[in-house]
């Protein structure tokens, strides 16, 4: 019965992956990884190392924090702006982390490189969390950034800091950014030890800070973070917590963290509110992953650790509930796809789902081999092949197998968007035009139907509408600006298929 169930559904999937032409015989899963790799260092603020790869940016944003007296140089600016959000930048630096406990060993030469990424997000995130009671939230004025065009080696917009504290706390950013310091740590356990100490004992003060002194940022730096990164349930920072405990707990193995995630997993929303296309939507929180929903990423982190223990309700049942949400022939199917194939939830900048999403897939996999489980949904039965599937029809769709037959990764394949919303790709390079650009004398090289002056490399943008097409047009944002949390979760599913390209 469940091979049955399972060969139905395995015939589903190659349907739904196979509905275009296949105009790509082979996928180099290898190249797709580094090019993945190598786009943070497009996103790097501050003073830029000597080894900079991507030379065509130079140093940018060397003064942020002296407006609070704190230094804050470094960091990623989160998309094609150049503000520095540390919400998802934080959650950027957490999946980047866990690419590299997962499957750093398969990365080849790229682990380096990964690890190089991750430390460009933490020295950052220790900056920004260097006094006590205090969390650094965001870096530079959204609204007057957003009103200008303009590459970051010449910002004359204001470089606000936007800190949360003990009478105006940010239980979200604080407990997300403790997470990323805690995998962080693990990463870098054999690298180097020394700094994964540093990276732990700062997680932990950071976590404390974020639960004890509760309450939404929105409430406390609504300003410089909303409507671009808001959390809109006034206590969905409870996720958050949890997920940082989850990660404290993984690291320490301390029982306190798994007497906390005990204690308040009961309290997690069963939905979660999101604003997709100006208006607020709610979706079932066993379902979401992302920089701002980390409910299907709790699960799936915590079943790993206790899949065959006594402790594995409501984790392994709830990512049961998650991977099922994600299945064709599913009945509780609560995902969209393209007639081309591609994964689909509501809102804007929808790669950042197919990516996340299958990551979790890949992750879960693993965990399902390790204890020879599968999971029952109703119809269906999935098991681990059958979730490597469904995230490889992903990654084979944003490489180029898709009805466009286009590349959404900058640099891969010979056909990529070329005009992204970003602006120091679009704006010529300091070396190509030195002489300052100001605010509004960027508005041209927004407007123009060229393609950019800079290419980008690895870059993954929001892609295709829900019908394959894609405008390639820097004015939809939505569609053509790449962000760091849609790169960061796609560089352990490219080094699991570098490794296993026959799945």
């Amino acid at each position: 019965m469940a091979s049955g169930k399972c060969m139905t559904l395995l015939t589903s999937l190659a349907l739904v992956g196979m509905v275009m032409l296949d105009r790509v015989a082979s996928q180099n899963y290898g190249d797709a990884l580094s090019k993945c790799i190598l786009f943070f260092e497009g996103q790097r603020s501050g003073k830029l190392p000597s080894n900079q790869r991507m030379n065509w940016r130079k140093d940018s944003a060397l003064r942020d924090g002296s407006d609070v007296g704190m230094d804050l140089v470094g960091g990623y600016y989160d998309a094609g702006d150049n503000v520095k959000f540390n919400f998802p930048m934080a959650f950027s630096t957490t999946m980047l982390a866990w690419s590299v406990i997962e499957f750093g060993k398969y990365m080849g030469p790229d682990l380096q490189h990964a690890l190089d990424s991750i430390l460009w997000g933490t020295d950052y995130l220790l900056k920004a969390t260097n006094f006590p009671g205090k969390v650094t939230a965001a870096i530079g004025d959204p609204n007057a950034d957003h009103n200008c065009w303009q590459r970051p080696e010449d910002m004359d917009t204001p470089r606000t800091s936007y800190v949360v504290n003990q009478t105006h706390p940010g239980s979200e950013v604080s407990a997300e950014t403790a997470a990323a310091l805690a995998a962080a740590s693990l990463a870098f356990n054999s690298a180097d030890k020394k700094y994964s100490i540093v990276l732990l004992n700062r997680a932990t003060e950071v976590f404390d800070f974020a639960d004890k002194f509760r309450g939404n940022y929105k409430d406390s730096v609504g300003q410089g973070v909303c409507p671009f990164y808001c959390d809109f349930d006034g206590y969905d920072y409870v996720g958050e917590l949890i997920w940082a405990a989850a990660w404290l707990f993984k690291v320490t193995n301390e029982q306190k963290y798994w007497d906390y995630i005990q204690k308040n997993i009961p309290h997690l929303p069963k939905e979660v509110i999101r604003l997709a296309g100006g208006d607020l939507q709610s979706g079932y929180s066993f379902a979401e992953f992302g920089w701002d929903a980390k409910y299907a990423g709790i699960n799936v982190l915590v079943s790993g650790l206790v899949m065959n223990s006594t402790n594995s309700n409501p984790y392994v049942s709830e990512a049961g509930k998650f991977v099922c949400s994600l299945l064709p022939e599913s009945p509780s199917k609560s995902v969209t796809y393209s007639p081309g194939g591609l994964l689909f939830k509501p809102g804007g900048s929808n790669m950042q789902h197919a990516t996340a999403l299958s990551f979790l897939l890949l992750v879960y996999s693993k965990y399902l081999k390790k204890y020879n489980k599968a999971v029952d949904c109703g119809n269906v039965n999935a098991i681990p092949s059958t979730l490597e599937q469904i995230a490889k029809g992903q990654v084979d769709y944003i490489l180029g197998k898709n009805p466009l037959g286009m590349s959404y990764m900058v640099g891969f394949g010979q056909k990529f968007p070329q005009r992204i919303h970003h602006r120091a790709a679009s704006l010529p390079s300091i070396a190509e035009h030195p002489e300052h650009i100001k605010c509004k004398d960027g508005t041209p090289y927004y407007q123009t139907k060229n393609p950019n002056h800079n290419l980008l490399i690895g870059a993954i943008v929001g892609g295709p509408d829900a019908n394959d097409q894609f405008p390639d047009n820097r004015m939809k944002a939505t569609q053509s600006e790449p962000t760091t949390y849609i790169n960061a979760p796609f560089v352990r599913v490219l080094a699991y298929f570098r490794a296993f390209p026959k799945v």
